[in-house]
């Protein structure tokens, strides 16, 4: 009885398109404490009434002082002026504010107030006029953290999508360039930009990233993976397909090249569209230093991902299977090493890798400071100490170590997380049919990278999809002399030319 006693009234449920008023503005915003109402006279008369409200912290209090409550409450300039008179000087202009929308729906007007707008809302007419003043109080434009700059610009996506798109209009000035808002989250309605250049894009890729875009269901657009696994044709792959960055540089380079970007309120991340396998091993800075070293850099990474996948499953099947490919004073050392090893070479790798995986984990959860100590006190630990311990063998502290370092080559996280899974399971098909086990594991790798698309695109091109021909074009940079190579795939058009 007390309960039910104590608990408070169920608030009226009321539509979207239902028409605004005071009493339903209220009912919405019920119980929340930074929901703000005062009542205005216009232009000091009154009897002429009119309802102001905003969320406290969303708006900046002395811009609706200065420039709406100052002006409205002025005899001078709203002297005798009421309901749809005073309505249309409102949006005439009659307050200082560059934004001004006319709501007679519930649902515009709440969505206005979430999103920075301060509402004077007419009972009479029940109409609402919103003016947009956002608070100030957000994250200025920093260098970014998570990819290294070496030559470069120097500004980050925030989490504020209006300065993010004003990033990129200011690195693109191209009237071609298209902005287009859609809303995401059924709950949170966190809004979303579609960004491409027309006549340029691809209008298949356009017409395909704006209907996925459209049928996300989510409860709201919080993290990327709801932007990520969404967007792409084969979400159980765990091979990346939509490539993400911080970078505002980077994001301009791929809409440059024809592929579309999506940019989120909320997240400091700008994602884009069609991902293929060649351009998750680029990094902007390809295009900064001298082509032939930049040249090198990438082949250098291909040759990083090889050591990463094969070379702890390659140690694994020549140990147990193939010892006749070491060579005999190799072989002999290799043997004496591990004459005081108590596990057998399997066990030895796997526990490496999940001792690997384990410092890693640590070193990215934990603060930096702490993370930075735990990762040097653990290789020392794991390293030195486990083979003078005689816990494990020194070449496989090597080869581990060797494939780890090749592995943090790779420019983007998320293929360097799938490339690490993969090695897993090859290191595990080397125990149980050596050499052939890495064979077949290969093939299936190889098999599954074919199949993938993103958009219509293979994953895999140019060394898929296409007959090897433009392999150039992904292991090697051309000079900035020459003109430079787009991918045929991405089917871009000669518009988006920056003349009107």
């Amino acid at each position: 009885m007390l309960r039910e006693r104590n608990k408070s009234p169920e608030p009226p449920k009321i539509g979207e398109d239902a028409p605004v008023t005071v009493a339903a503005m209220e009912a919405v915003f019920r119980d929340c404490y930074d929901f703000e109402s005062r009542e205005l006279h216009i232009g000091g008369d009154a009897a002429n009434r009119v309802r102001l409200c905003f969320i406290d912290g969303l708006v900046s209090g002395s811009d609706v002082a200065e420039q709406v409550i100052r002006p409205l409450t002025d005899p001078e300039r709203f002297s005798d002026v009421r309901g749809p008179a005073a309505i249309a000087m409102l949006l005439g202009g009659s307050v200082y504010v560059y934004t001004a929308k006319s709501r007679d729906k519930l649902g515009d007007a709440a969505g206005d107030l979430l999103n920075g707008f301060c509402a004077l809302i007419f009972d009479a007419e029940r109409t609402a006029v919103t003016f947009e003043v956002k608070s100030p109080q957000r994250r200025s434009v920093e260098a970014p953290k998570e990819e290294k700059v070496v030559k470069g610009a120097k500004d980050a996506f925030v989490e504020t999508m209006k300065i993010n798109t004003t990033l990129v209009r200011r690195k693109l000035r191209n009237p071609h360039l298209k902005i287009r808002e859609f809303p995401l989250g059924e709950r949170a309605r966190t809004s979303a930009a579609l960004v491409y250049i027309e006549g340029f894009t691809n209008e298949g890729i356009v017409a395909e990233a704006s209907r996925r875009l459209g049928r996300i269901r989510a409860e709201g657009a919080l993290t990327s993976a709801v932007i990520e696994e969404n967007m792409v044709d084969n979400y159980r792959s765990p091979f990346p397909q939509v490539i993400s960055t911080e970078r505002s540089d980077k994001f301009c380079m791929n809409i440059l090249e024809g592929r579309v970007g999506i940019l989120v309120d909320g997240l400091p991340l700008g994602f884009l569209v069609p991902g293929t396998f060649s351009q998750f091993m680029k990094v902007p800075e390809d295009h900064s230093g001298h082509f032939i070293i930049a040249s090198a850099l990438t082949l250098l990474r291909y040759l990083s991902v090889a050591l990463t996948l094969l070379a702890p499953a390659f140690y694994v099947a020549v140990a147990m299977y193939h010892q006749e490919m070491i060579p005999t004073r190799l072989l002999q050392s290799m043997i004496e090493a591990r004459a005081s090893v108590p596990f057998p070479t399997a066990l030895e790798v796997i526990m490496m890798l999940l001792a690997f995986e384990l410092l890693q984990e640590a070193g990215i959860r934990l603060p930096s400071p702490i993370g930075e100590t735990v990762s040097i006190i653990g290789a020392l630990i794991v390293g030195q100490s486990a083979v003078e311990a005689s816990v494990v063998s020194p070449v496989v502290v090597v080869v581990i170590a060797l494939a780890g370092i090749a592995g943090y080559t790779m420019p983007n996280l998320d293929m360097g997380s799938a490339l690490r899974i993969c090695r897993f399971f090859l290191v595990l098909a080397a125990i149980f049919l050596g050499m052939f086990g890495v064979a077949i594991g290969c093939a299936l790798l190889t098999y599954h990278l074919s199949t993938l698309e993103s958009f219509g695109v293979p994953y895999m091109t140019p060394f898929a999809g296409s007959e090897g021909r433009h392999l150039s074009r992904a292991l090697l940079r051309r000079s900035m002399t020459v003109k430079r190579d787009r991918e045929p795939e991405l089917k871009t058009g000669d518009g988006g030319e920056a003349k009107l």
